[in-house]
């Protein structure tokens, strides 16, 4: 008999941990969690922005000490950096008509009207680079409303207009010549776009985490 409050209280100890070590696996394999971690290794350093498709598993961020951006997938397990210059335009796509846009060397095409509903909300970045010129994050479709978190499509229009003025910032600011040279081989090599085996950057499972 003196054992079951020994038994009882072990099942609980055991219960708890299991509860912890649950509650901790779920913290860590957060998407958001992960794509900002995996930006945050790419980049060499905290972003300065990130915007994430939230539960697609897509986002982007930038930093401008290291001079480097760079798009994720598959919750942070391919990544795919570029040098901030690299940056030639983005554009919001809703329904797919082009409502606004930003590019290189052109006026910005203002967003001048008020979306309330729509079935999808894209922001597309797009690149100077002939192997990889753009990069969609889809921030609405239809049934995003059933989800934990969710937003509207007037969020998502206003969250992809935002990173329009953000990305004209970057168009009109300055590369200096010493934040390019700054950046690490490891990305120099990811980002070689005349070498053959050129292709996204990928981090294992031990990575992720």
């Amino acid at each position: 008999m003196n054992e079951w409050p020994r038994l009882l209280l072990l099942l609980a100890l055991a219960g708890v941990a299991v509860t912890i070590l649950g509650s901790a696996a779920i913290w860590m394999m957060d998407e958001e969690r992960r794509i900002r971690r995996a930006l945050k290794r790419v980049l060499k350093g905290p972003p300065e922005a990130v915007i994430l498709a939230p539960g697609r598993g897509r986002g982007a961020g930038f930093n401008f000490s290291t001079g480097v951006m760079a798009v994720a997938w598959d919750s942070g397990g391919w990544l795919l950096p570029y040098r901030v210059d690299e940056l030639f335009g983005a554009e919001l796509i809703v329904d797919g008509q082009v409502l606004a846009r930003v590019h290189r060397g052109e006026p910005r095409r203002a967003l001048d009207q008020v979306v309330e509903h729509a079935a999808r909300v894209t922001l597309r970045l797009i690149f100077d680079d002939p192997h990889h010129p753009d990069f969609d994050l889809d921030l609405w479709l239809a049934g995003d409303e059933t989800r934990r978190r969710a937003s509207s499509p007037s969020d998502a229009v206003q969250e992809a207009n935002r990173w329009l003025a953000r990305a004209e910032a970057i168009l009109r600011r300055p590369i200096a010549p010493h934040t390019l040279a700054a950046r690490s081989p490891e990305l120099l090599d990811v980002d070689d776009r005349e070498a053959d085996d050129d292709r996204p950057f990928y981090l294992d499972d031990d990575e992720r985490l």
